[in-house]
């Protein structure tokens, strides 16, 4: 078994050329590396009728290259924007016949019955590309990059496959993101979340419209730190603009607004652990957010997620969050706080969010007051939201509701004067709302 750790780009189809010159041409300080022929590669994907495979986060297909196979399993991972980690489990075989047999035991669910598993797996989909690689030596650190050019197919559906991927071999993370940020440089590209599996599970489901998400509530373990929960809102924020991103470029203008509310939420988070992670902190981090946030209010189209500089602010954020960039010029003591109970720090905050908004809204606005009071509202729903994971979803949402309501209602009355007794109700009954979570610090 080994660890899979890579980063995956979509190339822009009118790139890939430019592509090939600049690696063929690449020169750097710090690394080498070997160029390997094409490969035509045929993958085929297996799942039951049931999904029972994508139900336990398993992958597995047979590849074959000239006469050659080789049964892959990939088991349940993680994808921080375009970085995937995924447990991999290789196995060569002399045919192209699956022989779930040949894999440790351990990697499937404990009642599984591995034979009657075989028999319900058929072909979902399949990949058919040719492969083109180059590995690295950079640093001290082994890199394979590796340009795929084909198509997925599922059934009569089918759709381009042309992406770079960027796998750790051997050595550092920081290496891999190094790396990347260098040939980020050469244009065309842009972070993939969906791996080869996801796009062709789709496929075999008809190619459904992929629907736009909400943002969701920061759920963490009940003993999770503020360490953790600092990662776990940053990573949930940053796979939710990725996931975006990518019907965005595929044609979804309306996902597009739901860039902006992912990085509302990053900077929210900044925001609220203030006091533990000091300000000079998250400069690189902050700069990167803000260069993006410009891209996104100019005129520019889906086009935009191949600029190298959009590309380059996303790889910032993306580094930043693997290597806990939060952490960095840090002392022992600041991050001996860091250690100390999320569910503790996020009652604390939730009285000082609701104290700080009843004192807001005590009495009457005026309209200039109304409308420069709207920002501090909008970022108290998402504070709600990074901070009331531990409390049932019904009691979050009845008391969320009314500031929602509130935040409706100030909007409302921007454009229509005669709704000022509705934002007066609204208003009110803010005042009358009572505490979901536990007391800590008062309200």
């Amino acid at each position: 078994m080994s660890e899979e750790i890579e980063l995956k780009f979509i190339v822009h189809p009118d790139g890939v050329e430019s592509l090939l010159t600049q690696l063929a041409e690449w020169e750097s300080d710090y690394s080498q590396y070997e160029h390997m022929r094409a490969q035509r590669l045929s993958n085929t994907y297996y799942e039951t009728p049931d999904n029972y495979l994508r139900r336990n986060g398993i992958g597995l297909r047979i590849r074959g290259d000239n006469q050659r196979y080789e049964m892959t399993a990939k088991t349940a991972g993680k994808v921080i924007a375009g970085l995937h980690q995924h447990p991999e489990y290789n196995v060569a075989l002399e045919n192209a016949e699956l022989d779930l047999s040949r894999f440790p035991v351990e990697i499937w669910p404990e009642d599984c019955d591995v034979a009657s598993l075989q028999q319900s797996l058929i072909p979902l989909f399949s990949t058919d590309f040719t492969r083109e690689k180059w590995v690295f030596t950079y640093h001290q650190s082994v890199i394979e990059v590796a340009l795929d050019r084909g198509e997925i197919r599922a059934g009569a559906l089918s759709e381009p496959l042309c992406e770079l991927e960027m796998e750790l071999k051997l050595g550092q993370t920081h290496h891999l993101l190094a790396l990347a940020k260098e040939i980020a440089e050469f244009g065309g590209l842009r972070q993939g979340c969906l791996s080869k599996a996801a796009r062709g599970s789709h496929l075999a489901k008809g190619n459904p419209v992929r629907p736009c998400l909400p943002l969701n509530r920061l759920v963490v373990d009940a003993k999770a730190n503020i360490d953790q929960a600092i990662r776990a809102a940053l990573e949930q924020a940053l796979n939710h603009w990725q996931y975006h991103e990518e019907l965005w470029v595929r044609g979804d203008s309306a996902a597009r607004e739901a860039l902006p509310q992912a990085s509302a939420l990053m900077r929210e988070m900044l925001v609220l652990v203030g006091g533990g992670v000091p300000r000079k902190v998250t400069t690189l981090f902050r700069s990167a957010l803000a260069s993006l946030e410009a891209r996104l209010q100019g005129p520019d189209g889906a086009e935009m997620c191949y600029s190298v500089d959009y590309l380059q602010s996303k790889l910032v954020l993306t580094s930043w969050l693997v290597e806990s960039g939060w952490r960095d010029y840090m002392d022992n003591k600041d991050r001996i706080k860091l250690q100390g109970s999320f569910k503790r720090f996020a009652d604390i905050m939730l009285s000082r969010t609701a104290a700080e908004l009843k004192s807001a809204f005590s009495s009457p606005l005026t309209e200039v007051q109304y409308e420069q009071q709207a920002p501090r509202l909008q970022r108290s729903l998402y504070a709600f939201l990074l901070l009331s994971g531990a409390y049932p979803a019904e009691q979050v949402e009845a008391y969320v509701e009314h500031w929602r309501g509130l935040l409706q209602a100030v909007e409302q009355f921007a454009v229509d004067r005669a709704s000022a007794m509705q934002l007066e109700t609204c208003r009110k009954a803010t005042q009358m709302l009572s505490p979901f979570w536990l007391h800590s610090g008062g309200q």
